[in-house]
């Protein structure tokens, strides 16, 4: 997190064509006050739009995060949280922005090399999850990771609305081994349980460039156990012995019965990228990628009968088996000249998607159900140009582009009379399906307006469709829907001005929109309970977004201070309303009228400005988020009028100061803080320290590494040094020691 790390870099100004090893590495620029950014390989991202961005090194990350999986590296950016509850936590590890909650999982999006890892096949962890694809990524790829705050790029669909999030993974110049393996050990304490559980993980990388040809290929274990996350309870007297007392999040007395959803996981991944030099200006590359996952959901009774044996009562074991896998192409030219062009496809695959689930109280299993999720997935196509008008004399670029992004859903339920653990389909349950497309173009202009001064005017125009829709509820019931369509234009614009010599400031609005996601139209089947319904009528989230900030450039340091804003008509999420014709409240997802969000941001980043070899980094977001208008309610009409959005707590804070002794040593310690937040929408559920609330917490990591020698290091690291006991529906992890061995070649 080198202070050069946590900015933007200018267009690149025109220059001789690069070499072909110039494909691969992009030399620093500053211009316009900007900040550089560094590193091997650049960021996909606009880095022109003068809008706030972060950034994060590879160096960085090895020497101040204990990072187990990707989305580790995003734990101390400014206003971000990933809710990773373990290590290895593929369904609910959804990434949280400024105005965008950890239910929000459709509100940011997630690439590597450019290439879509988020699921926009839903919204959310409800029944079926989408989080995005962290697993496709291991930390020993990264190169660099990239935030763009704020959907101001027309590059990129209305999900960007809160952030963009860009892994760059390595691409070798010489032949590269590198090996690394770790252990994490959690004693955990909480109710009726009392353990410890451990994760093993081990990776190897290899990469050589010869000639034109260069490739890379990644292996990675991960074996891990996680603490348990949902618990069985009940407001009645129980019988029997070991129920735990205390208050759920309304504040009301319940007794917990026992633990349930206590992850055992083995997942294996496999990376494998090759690059060819057609010319000294074009060149292509493929990327393939291997996620497997095999996961058992456990359960734990903490109360015993009369007769000794325990009570199953509201416990449940799953068993899932996970592969999918991911191919991208592309091909670009980067003459640096009047033109250069790229064209990129992705495709995303659910090779094999079973989700087994025991009914509750029936542990150990003699029947279950299996949603087959097989056929489910994604692809993409990008075509881009970039137009530097000779005449503009560099003041002028020009970028304009085509996108099309396609998702399928299909999820079959069935019985399983026989064994949980591996027997076939038995008699079909349930069905949902349905297909989106969204078709985008969209262009942009970068324009160095005079001395000092420079705008980004862009636009993006999109028509999203959906068809192929359907729900069974049953084997012999179901609910074919209509196709539909929705066409729109966002406008973006973006302004800097460089006030004084080590002073900028910069502004920027944009428009965006969120299209409804397959499972949010057609897949509100993922439950047994009838009481949680799709909409396919729903319709789009219309966001405005603004921020003005300025940043000044104080050397060995980088202060920044941003205002923000966001207003969302048609915010989309769960709710219940009245539905007259069955004559009760039904749960189903549907549109928020209004929700308005003002907040501030403050970052510093420093390199050996207080103290040399100190590194400090740190941020503190004030962020206002209230529902305006809406026309439903939880309990009452108008219970959610001037209520908090969901999710988003009113301050947020980081710092990680790194500290180099010497050529060998170097100690961090981080601290991440979180305000109180709700999970509802009429924020009843007052108490956040409880199964299903959301707390607030304060927590300190500490990471030693110590280089042996030029090849070998070694780390050891605590995360949540402090035990603080925090909850987000599901318990965080408590205390947790990390150690791992690494080797580069």
């Amino acid at each position: 997190m080198a202070c050069a790390s946590w900015a933007q870099a200018p267009q690149p100004a025109l220059d001789a064509p690069p070499t072909v090893a110039a494909l691969d590495t992009e030399a620093p620029t500053r211009e316009l006050g900007v900040v550089t950014v560094s590193g091997s390989r650049p960021t996909s991202l606009p880095t022109h739009i003068p809008t706030t961005t972060e950034g994060v090194t590879r160096q960085d990350i090895e020497r101040s995060v204990n990072a187990t999986d990707s989305e580790d590296a995003l734990k101390y950016f400014p206003s971000l949280l990933v809710r990773k509850r373990y290590i290895g936590d593929y369904n609910h590890a959804i990434l949280s922005s400024r105005a965008s909650g950890t239910g929000n999982s459709a509100r940011s999006a997630v690439y590597a090399d450019g290439i879509l890892l988020s699921n926009f096949l839903g919204n959310g962890i409800g029944g079926l999850s989408f989080p995005p694809r962290w697993g496709l990524v291991t930390p020993e790829e990264i190169e660099r990771v990239d935030v763009m705050y704020g959907p101001f790029s027309a590059a990129y669909p209305g999900n960007s609305v809160g952030a963009v999030v860009d892994y760059v993974t390595r691409m070798p110049t010489t032949f590269e081994a590198h090996g690394k393996v770790g252990y994490v050990a959690q004693p955990f304490d909480l109710y009726g349980t009392h353990a410890t559980y451990h994760a093993k993980q081990a990776s190897v990388s290899l990469g050589d460039r010869a000639g034109d040809w260069a490739w890379w290929l990644n292996v990675n274990r991960t074996d891990s156990e996680g603490q348990p996350l949902t618990f069985a309870n009940t407001t009645k007297a129980v019988a029997g012995t070991g129920a735990v007392p205390g208050f759920n999040n309304a504040g009301q007395p319940w007794f917990i019965t026992g633990a349930g959803t206590q992850y055992d996981t083995v997942q294996d991944h496999l990376k494998l990228k090759l690059s060819y030099a057609l010319s000294s200006t074009l060149r292509a590359s493929y990327v393939f990628g291997l996620w497997r996952n095999e996961a058992d959901g456990n359960a734990q009774s903490y109360v015993r009968k009369a007769d000794g044996t325990p009570d199953w009562s509201g416990l449940n074991v799953t068993r899932e088996e996970l592969l999918h896998t991911m191919h991208g192409l592309s091909l670009k030219s980067r003459t640096r000249g009047e033109w250069d062009w790229e064209a990129s496809a992705s495709l995303y695959d659910y090779k094999r998607d079973d989700k087994r689930q025991s009914a509750a109280g029936d542990v150990p299993p003699s029947t279950s159900t299996l949603a087959d999720g097989s056929g489910t997935g994604w692809n993409t196509l990008a075509l881009k140009g970039t137009w530097r008008p000779p005449q503009a004399e560099g003041r002028h670029v020009v970028e304009f582009g085509f996108q099309q992004d396609q998702y399928q859903l299909r999820y079959q339920g069935t019985s399983v009379a026989g064994s949980i653990a591996g027997d076939g389909r038995g008699t079909p349950t349930s069905r949902v399906q349905g297909d989106t497309r969204l078709r985008s173009l969209w262009a942009q202009d970068t324009w160095q307006l005079a001395e000092g001064w420079k705008t980004v005017l862009g636009g993006r125009a999109e028509r999203w469709e959906a068809d192929n829709g359907q729900t069974n509820f049953t084997a012999s019931s179901g609910s074919p829907w209509p196709a539909r369509h929705e066409t729109d234009f966002s406008p973006k614009a973006a302004l800097s001005w460089q006030w004084l010599p080590a002073t900028l400031l910069k502004a920027s609005l944009g428009r965006a929109v969120r299209y409804p996601t397959v499972n949010e139209l057609y897949g509100a089947t993922s439950t047994t309970d009838s009481q949680f319904i799709n909409d396919p009528g729903l319709r789009p989230e219309k966001s405005w977004t603004a921020e003005l900030s300025a940043e000044q450039d104080l050397g060995p340091a980088l202060a920044r201070l941003t205002l923000f804003a966001e207003d969302t008509r048609d915010a989309l999420y769960t709710q219940t309303t009245a539905d007259a014709s069955a004559g009760k409240n039904i749960s189903r997802v549907q549109n928020v009228g209004r929700v308005a969000t003002r907040g501030v941001e403050a970052a510093l980043n420093a390199n050996g400005w207080l103290l040399k070899g100190l590194d400090l980094w740190a941020s503190v977001t004030y962020a206002d988020s209230t529902i305006k208008e809406n026309a439903g309610f939880v309990n009452d009409p108008g219970d959610t009028i001037g209520k908090r959005q969901p999710n988003i707590p009113r301050v947020r804070a980081t710092l990680l100061a790194s500290y180099q002794w010497d050529e060998h040593w170097t100690t961090s310690l981080g601290i991440r803080h979180s305000g109180r937040q709700f999970r509802t929408l009429n924020n009843a559920d007052i108490n956040g320290f409880t199964y299903m609330g959301v707390s607030k917490f304060t927590v300190a990591d500490l990471r030693v590494l110590y280089r042996i020698d030029k090849r070998w290091s070694a780390a050891f690291g605590v995360d949540n040094l402090n035990n603080y006991q925090y909850w987000n529906f599901h318990p965080y992890p408590q205390r947790s020691y990390t150690a791992e061995l690494k080797f580069d070649l």
